[in-house]
Order: structure tokens, then sequence, then C-alpha cells
């Protein structure tokens, strides 16, 4: 660690801008933050996560962005994450926030999330009686990998469905099956973004997210769905359930240096939680006038954190 701080006095801070070999000089969303940090005097770089090679004690801080290659390895990711100082988010947060069975945790504590039931690798389930849409996931992705959605009226769907749960049980993944939230088909997801200020997290900007899962899983081609994105501006309603959520991350919201709320409007219209992104959310900082200094600005406060 020694080596670490003798870095830091030498000259600018080094920050490491975490990715995957596929996007080995970062998502193109991303580099939009590189300009804005040189000009605040910090060298940010893209490094691989599962790069051997890379001295992560050498870097101020590490930040975690678009290592979306992980869900096929999490225990390796959390594990790794662990081995990283200066990390953001903080390994133990990685690790919550990378299985989705936090999503049980946030309802328990009173925040309202899409209803979802759990089908471990194994277990006997049967598929809802209601001819309702649900969506299929496991509980580890990204991207929107390994995700369907299925019209249980339809005989072909429900052998789809069960034949994708049967797919992730014998790969032995957790399955997650919501009922799918129509409202996604018209308004769209909504994702508020929080950034790290001088006071703690701060709500920074919203976008809508249209809708993408058009039916059964039928295998992803890359690491992610292509996703149709647009500027939104956030209701007093959206933003009172993303700080409910947020007060209840373990060790409290103000560790972290970024977050995403991910809502659709729930069967009564009001905003439900879909995803807490904590560990490698695309921050859409391209949408936004002023984000991408914010973001800058959010790096900068975790790197003084006296400042």
């Amino acid at each position: 660690m020694t080596n670490h701080h003798q870095q830091s006095t030498r000259g600018e801070p080094r920050v490491a801008l975490v990715t995957c070999t596929e996007l080995s000089d970062l998502d193109p969303d991303d580099r939009l933050v590189l300009a804005p940090l040189a000009a605040r005097g910090i060298a940010a770089e893209a490094v691989v996560w599962d790069d051997r090679a890379v001295d992560w004690s050498a870097y101020d801080l590490v930040v975690l962005r678009s290592p979306w290659d992980y869900a096929l390895r999490r225990d390796e990711f959390v594990a790794w994450a662990q081995t990283v100082p200066a990390l953001a988010n903080p390994a133990d947060v990685v690790r919550w926030n990378t299985d989705k069975r936090y999503l049980g945790e946030l309802a328990a504590a009173g925040v309202p999330t899409v209803p979802t039931s759990w089908v471990a690798p194994g277990e006997t389930w049967t598929l809802p009686a209601d001819r309702a849409e649900y969506v299929i996931k496991p509980a580890v992705s990204a991207g929107s990998q390994d995700t369907g959605r299925y019209d249980l009226a339809d005989p072909e769907h429900r052998k789809l469905a069960v034949a994708h749960v049967r797919r992730l049980s014998d790969a032995g993944r957790l399955t997650m099956l919501q009922p799918y939230l129509t409202a996604v088909d018209t308004v769209g997801e909504t994702a508020l973004l929080f950034l790290a200020g001088p006071d703690g997290l701060a709500f920074s900007h919203a976008i809508r997210k249209g809708p993408m899962l058009t039916g059964p899983d039928l295998g992803v081609e890359g690491l992610y769905k292509p996703e149709e994105i647009t500027a939104r501006t956030a209701t007093p309603e959206q933003l009172a359930v993303a700080e409910k959520t947020l007060a209840v991350v373990p060790g409290g919201p103000d560790r972290l240096l970024y977050a995403r709320v991910d809502l659709i409007p729930g069967p009564d219209g009001s905003p439900v939680l879909v995803e807490l992104e904590l560990t490698e959310p695309s921050l859409f900082i391209g949408y936004a006038d002023g984000a991408p200094d914010r973001l800058a600005e959010a790096i900068a406060t975790h790197l003084h954190p006296s400042a």
C-alpha cells in the first residue's frame, strides 16, 4: 500500500475505470467523463477487471464501470472486488447487489418492488396458473442476458418458459419469475441516476428506457441488448421511491459513488422498483447537460473525501 500513497504524492491522482475485455477502451457513454476528469487534473484509464497483470494498489481510486462479462463468473468477480483497495462502489455492496435476491430485502423494508418468486436449481415448481405475461431471468445477470417474456395464455410460450427455467436450473442458476408490467410498453422504464456530491449521494438526472423484452429468451448475441434511451424528467413520486430505496442500502447511501434506480409504473400507476443498480450500471451521462461533469466531480469527491 505504501506504493499507492507515493504514487499520489508524485503527481496527479490515478483512477482506474474498470471494464471488460470486449469493451477494453470503455463504453462510449463512459468515455464522456475522461475530458472532465483531465480538466480536474485526474488521470483516468480503462482497465480490464480480470487482467492478472494489473496492480490495483497503484490507483488512488478504482471505479467499476463496464465489467459486463462477470455474470457467469460472479463468485470470481466478487472475490476480485474484495482484493481491490479503494473500490467504488465498495466490495460488500458489489456482493450484495450482484445477486437480485436483494429485491426481497428491499421489499421487506417497505420499498414497493415488482413481486418476485424464486426457483432454486433443482427445485420443483409449476408455472403460475393465471394466463398473464411473466418475465423469467437469472438472479445474477447483466445487460438483459438470459431474460425472456412469456405470455402464459400461449401453450407454446408455456413450454418455452418451462424450458428457460430448466436451462437456468441445469446451469446451477437461481431463477426469478415476475409479472410483466404492461406499463413498460407505453410509459417505459425510468432510470433515476444519483451521483456523489459534497453532501453525499444526490439526484443527477433521469432517462426513459423503451420496452426491450419482445418475447421468449432465445439467447442474446453480445454483452447486452441494445436499449432505446431518451431523456426524462423524474416525478416527485419517482424520486420519493428512489430515496426510500437508497436509504435501505446496507452501509447507507453515502458510501456510494453512483446509484441507478430503475422504476416502472405498477398496475395502479405508482412507481415500483425493478432493479437497484450499484455495481456496473450504464449512467447515461450523454443524455443530460452537465452529467459528465457531475460524474467527474463525484470521482473527485471520492478521491478527496475530506475536502
